[in-house]
């Protein structure tokens, strides 16, 4: 690229997006090519909804008719890829733009439609009985490709509703996003970021990004203290409005589970997945078992930074003196260097990503915060981030790389009802993803400085992406279960749980720092999408697992081991995410799995503490 097209924002400053130059930006033509395109695929979803209904009645007359309504369903599955996200992503570049904000809920009041205009699905192919259907399966082999989707529907049969009760849950549908939406725009559109003096007069403004860049850079803890507080304290102001919404998932998650008859709102979320309650209650109680190692590495951290008092807004800052920034364009290549185990095809997908502008790189004014990979059926998958130049912005693009390759071999190798894959399978290649670009990290560090820093991100990851998703999975549990007993839900009480939890991972290590408690309300997973988080955690562990094999000396384990890490990819949604995993090698059922994260972690501290006393 011409030296003119590399662009690297200074750090403090937010751009306008006209000030980025294309490159950095995602292309959104593999969607649709304008707004009018888009129109016409809204108008076509539109027909095909209405044109749905026709189906009704027809599915227990034969085979033929059954696969005319799963094709028809496919149909309109494939257009609402298309007509979402090329509204939701164009919002997500501004989300102060309100003529985009509109469209998009035109969509979501589109979808309500198409999910009452489809309700009667589930509980008609239900009342066939379920031999009658695997005969006509083992005759059509059209039909049988359906086979798993309809085998795991009757597995839901109990939680399945008559016909009149699936219509009155479908009109739901219209205000199930309202407390995430409320929450996305109390955050980011209406959010009045603070802006703070540091210690040497600069001024900045804590928009997330400048935020965490802060904390994660700035090695005078005054100005860390200073920004913690500020940008804490705007929860802190609005926290009774951020329970109220909290208190709004809570119920609406509690609703939906009795209305289909499940004992809780944890076994509504994971029974369609057919994962066992225990798993998440073993892997808290494991967790909790095993803290020691994260808190010798607080312990660890305190002594080297010097710090008479250790608290939350500590906890990022670098061990060592290593002040180096990581330009976006030379960080693609080593993400394509990196995932050379994986063979030359995979390695050319992901060059193709980068030079293919699926990425929308930078933070810009109005631009939603975070990273994600949204899975666009049709086109190809798109990545926002908000990049910074930190460490942690290096590893959040191979995590997110991950998810973008996970859903190009998902949808390459499956039809459209198993291009989905379940989030608890999701955040394997993601985190699989970080640990290569680790690897060669670690394999190209020249000084102790920087081994120090990799490890450190190593620690680092093993806390954010196991330890803290396992106490916000906790948070959320306990915070469900207010509303299965009948508990009120106020800021006091979400609080004192969270207050409660920090004490339970840290014990003594941390120092009490009151506005700490309030966190939970900048967490945009709990209002988002409940009972997520703790897939970081058992994700964390599968990948683990398959890291053992990628990483050994056998070539033939090897190769075995990237051959059943691929077909994992491919498999996409084609079955139950536990019985995926074992076919790839991992068992989570097995207390070990979770035990062994601790061992690792022990094992990482003891070699950085030997690094730092080098």
């Amino acid at each position: 690229m011409p030296a003119l097209d590399t662009f690297r924002p200074e750090p403090g400053n937010l751009p306008t997006r006209d000030a980025i130059p294309s490159r950095y930006t995602w292309d959104l033509s593999a969607i649709c090519t304008d707004w009018s395109e888009w129109t016409r695929s809204y108008q076509e979803l539109d027909t095909a909804i209405e044109a749905f209904k026709a189906f009704q009645g027809t599915l227990a007359s034969g085979p033929d008719a059954m696969l005319k309504a799963f094709h028809a369903m496919d149909e309109m599955g494939a257009l609402s890829y298309r007509v979402w996200y090329y509204a939701s992503l164009q919002y997500d570049e501004d989300q102060r733009n309100n003529e985009i904000n509109a469209r998009r809920q035109q969509v979501q009041i589109l979808f309500a439609r198409q999910q009452q205009a489809s309700s009667w699905f589930n509980p008609e192919l239900l009342a066939i009985p379920l031999e009658t259907v695997r005969g006509w399966m083992d005759g059509d082999p059209g039909l049988a490709v359906y086979r798993f989707a309809i085998e795991s529907l009757f597995h839901e049969q109990e939680h399945v509703l008559d016909e009149q009760g699936e219509r009155l849950l479908s009109y739901s549908g219209r205000f199930n996003s309202v407390p995430y939406d409320s929450y996305a725009a109390l955050t980011t559109a209406d959010m009045k970021f603070p802006s703070i003096s540091l210690s040497t007069g600069e001024r900045v403004t804590l928009t997330y990004g400048q935020y965490r860049a802060l904390l994660e850079t700035n090695r005078r803890q005054e100005d860390r203290a200073t920004a913690y507080r500020a940008f804490h304290q705007a929860y802190a102001d609005s926290q009774n409005t951020y329970a109220s919404l909290y208190n709004g998932v809570l119920q609406r998650d509690w609703f939906h589970a009795r209305a289909r008859g499940y004992a809780s709102t944890l076994d509504s979320a994971l029974h369609g997945n057919n994962i066992p309650t225990s798993v998440v209650e073993n892997l808290i109680a494991v967790a909790k078992q095993n803290v020691e190692p994260l808190r010798r590495y607080h312990r660890l951290r305190r002594r080297v930074l010097g710090l008479a008092t250790y608290r939350l807004f500590d906890v990022f800052v670098p061990l060592v003196e290593h002040d180096v920034r990581y330009p976006y364009d030379e960080v693609g290549q080593w993400i394509v260097d990196s995932v050379a185990p994986l063979g030359a095809a995979y390695q050319e997908d992901v060059r193709r990503a980068f030079g293919g502008r699926w990425i929308d790189v930078f933070e810009n004014a109005g631009k939603r915060s975070g990273a994600y990979s949204a899975p666009v059926y049709g086109a190809h998958p798109y990545m926002l981030l908000n990049y910074n130049e930190t460490l942690d912005a290096v590893f959040t693009l191979a995590h997110e790389m991950g998810h973008s390759m996970h859903t190009m071999l998902s949808h390459q190798a499956q039809p459209f009802v198993y291009a989905g894959y379940t989030i608890f399978v999701a955040e394997v290649p993601s985190t699989l993803s970080e640990a290569l670009f680790l690897d060669l990290m670690l394999e190209r560090a020249r000084s102790r400085e920087e081994r120090a820093v990799l490890l450190q991100h190593a620690i680092d990851s093993i806390a954010s992406t196991f330890y803290t998703q396992v106490m916000f999975a906790d948070f959320e549990l306990q915070a469900h279960r207010l509303v299965e007993q009948d508990q009120p839900v106020t800021a006091d009480a979400l609080n004192a749980i969270y207050e409660s939890l920090l004490r339970d991972y840290y014990g003594d290590v941390l120092d009490e720092e009151t506005l700490s408690r309030v966190t939970w309300a900048r967490i945009p997973h709990f209002f988002s999408t409940p009972y997520y988080v703790y897939q970081y955690a058992t994700c964390f562990a599968s990948t683990a697992r398959l890291m053992q094999d990628l990483r050994a000396t056998d070539a033939a384990r090897r190769r075995n081991g990237v051959e059943r890490y691929l077909t994992l990819l491919r498999a996409g949604g084609s079955d139950y995410p536990m019985t995926l995993l074992a076919r790839a090698g991992v068992d989570l059922s097995q207390p070990d799995t979770v035990r062994a994260v601790g061992t690792e972690l022990d094992m990482l501290v003891g070699r950085l503490e030997a690094e730092l006393s080098a």
